[in-house]
């Protein structure tokens, strides 16, 4: 069936996580302070909080809940954490002003609301997903952020916006795909259609439906622009993996995933499959496995471990093995030791040998999912779309150990500050953690 007649019932949150192969890229920071949480899924998008971290096992609306802050506009972005600022964009005003907030990480006090982008007719998108999906990264004391074909700037720590930009095409679905950084480089996915879908607005200077560009994150001017060939809209946010010998920047498009030599842009291996609407980022398997793992689209989704060693197209050559049960849509997959965990949409949660791919547990968690898990204090938290986390204790074996509800649609990933777990839901932001 042709992908314009499915059911497009994808591209909303940013939901993936990575462990980088070799030594993970904290976006190339010195030492990242145990509160810091500066891009999507953490430092070097490890979807791990610090070890040091202590968040309590079990929480409600009124056990644990340090503070809970109301939100105007509408936004799907995860929580980024910077000293003791948390950053946070929303959509307001019928999505013509896209705007951060800056929020107080002791008190949740919002102390400034920047308004970041001025939208003329931002369009329609899908219903499930808002105008301000991507998470922001942190660097310096500079938050970067993306809105899609809107538009993409970056705000200094004074709130001033330093530069902005535009990048043409047709996000289709709704901007998704956070932004990472590689040195000086902010590097930005931005697979899009072939045309408008929701409605008829036609963009001016859309030259490529898919590509991939690198900004200079000084200046915000380009310092290369890659197209995707005969590539399908996705959503999927790029990891950052330095394998010791090179670094790349591993980008999963509607049916390849394409690794990027990072300063230049060529394009340095790739593996085909059939698929479309990609939102799950790809994640690096246990440190020493030269493995990645990609999920692929609809119709039919699967798992692909794939080693890195690759050049040019080793579709044939380079897929260790597959998986076609349970895959997520939404939710990237946690690598954790020698497994690989993964909560579909549906509520199926599997862990897999990140080996061998062979099955260890599948069991159903209930209701559905749009979050990435995490690991948080040893533990896995899955978050559905109606506030109920489950924590699971990773392992050979299915084991729950609490089921906490908050009340509130979920479906942005959270964030991890030191001790505390900050949960956006559709109304607020709520700040789970021990005096």
């Amino acid at each position: 069936m042709p992908e314009t007649n499915r059911r497009h019932g994808v591209a909303v949150v940013v939901l993936s996580g990575l462990l980088a192969i070799g030594s993970p890229l904290a976006a190339d920071s010195p030492s990242v302070p145990s509160t810091d949480w500066t891009e999507f899924l953490g430092p070097g998008g490890s979807a791990r909080s610090p070890a040091a971290s202590r968040i309590p096992l079990r929480w409600n609306d009124r056990l644990h809940v340090l503070w809970r802050t109301p939100l105007t506009g509408r936004g799907w972005s995860s929580p980024v954490v910077a000293g003791n600022s948390i950053w946070l964009t929303v959509s307001n005003e019928r999505n013509r002003s896209l705007q951060l907030l800056q929020l107080d990480r002791l008190s949740g006090k919002v102390l400034k609301t920047h308004r970041v982008i001025q939208v003329g007719n931002p369009g329609k998108i899908h219903p499930k997903n808002t105008h301000a999906t991507p998470t922001p990264v942190v660097v310096d004391g500079s938050v970067y952020v993306h809105f899609g074909t809107h538009g993409t700037a970056r705000v200094n720590p004074d709130g001033q916006v330093a530069w902005s930009t535009t990048l043409p095409y047709y996000h289709h679905h709704g901007p998704a795909a956070s932004p990472v950084i590689v040195g000086d480089l902010l590097i930005v996915t931005c697979d899009g259609f072939t045309r408008p879908f929701y409605d008829r607005l036609r963009r001016s200077g859309v030259t490529s439906p898919q590509f991939v560009v690198a900004l200079d994150r000084r200046t915000g001017q380009p310092r290369w622009r890659k197209p995707r060939a005969n590539g399908r809209h996705s959503y999927s946010t790029p990891m950052v993996l330095d394998t010791g010998d090179r670094r790349q920047v591993i980008s999963a498009g509607g049916d390849r995933v394409v690794s990027y030599d990072p300063t230049s842009g060529r394009e340095l291996w790739w593996v085909r499959y059939t698929g479309y609407s990609v939102v799950p980022r790809p994640v690096a398997g246990p440190p020493g496995s030269g493995l990645i793992y990609v999920c692929t689209g609809y119709d039919n989704p699967r798992l692909l471990a794939i080693r890195t060693g690759g050049s040019g197209d080793v579709t044939g050559t380079h897929v260790a093995w597959q998986h076609a049960k349970a895959i997520p849509l939404n939710p990237t997959p946690l690598q954790v030791e020698d497994a690989l965990y993964l909560v579909n949409d549906s509520g199926i949660a599997s862990c897999l040998d990140a080996r061998n791919g062979n099955l260890r547990w599948r069991r159903r968690l209930g209701g559905h999912f749009s979050a990435s898990p995490l690991l948080v204090n040893g533990h896995i938290l899955a978050i559905n779309e109606t506030g109920t986390t489950h924590v699971l204790a990773p392992g050979r074996r299915y084991r729950r150990l609490a089921l906490n509800r908050l009340k509130g649609r979920t479906l942005a990933t959270p964030a991890v500050t030191g001790n505390r777990l900050l949960i956006r839901t559709d109304r607020e932001l709520v700040c789970v953690g021990r005096e």
